[in-house]
């Protein structure tokens, strides 16, 4: 039996029950902490300040405390373990914290609004200070829909068989009580709902018809803002409150994805750069000022878990990491307990490991000739696994090839890449270009954490124009009708 402690987070007053020696890093991505340096120590977006108990500080972490400016009371959660209980401060909740480690500059305003990323599988709900911009509580819950499938094409097949209402039902009852359990600890009033998703998701919510979504070419004429009040939600909110769905892109590139893209900064950046969202639906947009490019492509399930025979989401049980040390493979499971199976940072890793030992050959085949390669006692990697991996990297870098010939560029003018996606903070940047998943240097490479719900945030304080600047110089690719898709893709199953 593993010893547990319990670790209270303030000010969203949260207490987490963890296995003592638990990673932080394992439990505060689940409250909407972000990690953008990928947990090197080097942005201090990580930091906490320890209220109670004890979190060892090693010579290392004290050089970047020190760089940083920050007082002894101060931790970076990147290096830190739960080895007794301790009650942390979450002071990054405090600003949106950016990739150029810039603060969202931002128009005041009176009240309170709500931030919500309703995501395939999960549902994450942000209660936010319009006046500071300050993160009052995080909540975050499964999607209730994945009873009727994990993955898009099943919950747009329940609603051509006549559930739409039920799942419509399910996602907003969700939503509401998530809005609910925030307010019931801080009774603040609340003036604006700012909501981004998936098209699917946009479409489902506001009872919007998703035939068109299940054959090619997948258009649909409801892509706008739609807008709610809380009365025909069944939401506990104020009559006059604003409740939006930001508008989607594209048939399979929704306001989600909007969101990302004003997270970044694209849209105002000179320079180019990549957005690649390795969530269930996994979307890529290249782009600039001048214009933006973007795509969907089937690759997200292999990444979270679907597909593979011990796949599972980055959470408690998960592999999330496999290196190759002492003659022997090293494995990191999620929340310090035995491994129950694999995510997709794991499976990246574990692909790379054995490309470097050469136990997997150019098409995938492992070189021994058996069937599965085993990682601990209780989970292994199967021959097919790998060919799923295979898929799903072949398409989301030949998506980003593809894009990067819409626009007659190719990595060398690309400024940065930024990752989106549940699993971002355990991605080993190295492996994902030895697997040539992206084929850029590490430097370029910058792990962004949920980019949808950091501009949910920011559209609480836009107005329509910002919101048409973007969808403006934004195009939507649908990348099989490229002509050189089919050999773009075969060249990039290879594993070299």
């Amino acid at each position: 039996m593993h010893e547990k402690v319990a670790i209270k987070l303030h000010p969203i007053g949260k207490t987490v029950v963890v296995n003592r020696g638990t990673p932080l890093i394992d439990v505060l991505h689940e409250f909407g902490v972000e990690f953008p340096c990928g947990g090197k120590g080097t942005c201090g977006s990580c930091k906490v300040k320890l209220v109670a108990g004890e979190l060892r500080i090693d010579e290392l972490q004290q050089k970047k405390i020190d760089k940083l400016k920050l007082g002894s009371e101060w931790r970076l959660t990147c290096y830190c373990k739960a080895e007794t209980d301790i009650t942390l401060e979450i002071t990054q909740f405090e600003n949106i914290i950016l990739a150029d480690n810039s603060n969202f500059s931002f128009h005041p305003k009176q009240g309170f609004g709500v931030a919500v990323d309703l995501g395939t599988t999960t549902i994450v709900s942000q209660l936010v200070n319009l006046e500071n911009g300050h993160v009052l509580d995080s909540v975050s819950e499964l999607n209730p829909q994945t009873k009727y499938g994990g993955d898009l094409i099943s919950r747009i097949q329940s609603c051509l068989d006549g559930k739409q209402e039920e799942l419509q039902r399910l996602v907003r009852q969700k939503t509401g009580e998530m809005i609910l359990s925030m307010l019931q600890k801080h009774p603040v009033e609340v003036v604006q709902v700012a909501l981004v998703g998936n098209t699917v998701m946009h479409h489902i919510f506001s009872a919007l018809p998703v035939n068109s979504l299940s054959f090619y070419p997948f258009h649909t004429p409801h892509l706008r803002t739609q807008k709610f009040i809380p009365e025909e939600l069944n939401w506990e909110l104020p009559e006059k409150t604003e409740i939006r769905f930001f508008p989607s892109i594209g048939s399979f590139v929704g306001s989600d994805i909007l969101a990302g893209i004003a997270a970044t900064r694209m849209a105002e950046n000179e320079k180019y750069s990549v957005l690649i969202d390795l969530g269930t639906n996994g979307e890529i947009v290249v782009g600039n000022r001048d214009r933006i490019v973007c795509a969907s492509t089937a690759a997200g399930p292999a990444f979270e878990g679907a597909r593979i025979s011990q796949g599972m989401r980055a959470t408690t049980g998960a592999i999330s990491s496999v290196s190759f040390e002492d003659d022997k493979l090293k494995t990191h499971v999620i929340g310090n307990v035995q491994a129950k199976g694999i995510c997709g940072s794991g499976l990246i890793d574990i692909i790379a490991v054995l490309l470097n030992r050469e136990e997997i050959g150019l098409f995938g085949e492992i070189n021994s000739g058996a069937d599965s390669v085993q990682l601990t006692k209780n989970v292994s990697v199967t021959q097919q696994d790998i060919r799923e991996f295979q898929l799903a990297k072949a398409a989301i870098a030949t998506g980003v090839q593809v894009l990067l010939n819409q626009l007659q560029i190719t990595y060398t003018n690309i400024e940065y890449v930024y990752i989106a996606g549940g699993f971002g903070n355990f991605l080993n940047i190295d492996n994902v270009i030895r697997t040539g998943l992206i084929e850029c240097e590490t430097e370029k490479i910058i792990k962004f954490g949920n980019t949808a719900l950091i501009g949910a945030k920011m559209f609480l304080f836009e107005n329509e124009d910002f919101i048409e600047n973007i969808l403006s110089k934004t195009t939507h690719i649908n990348l099989e009708s490229d002509p050189d898709f089919q050999d773009i893709y075969i060249e990039k199953m290879m594993l070299s």
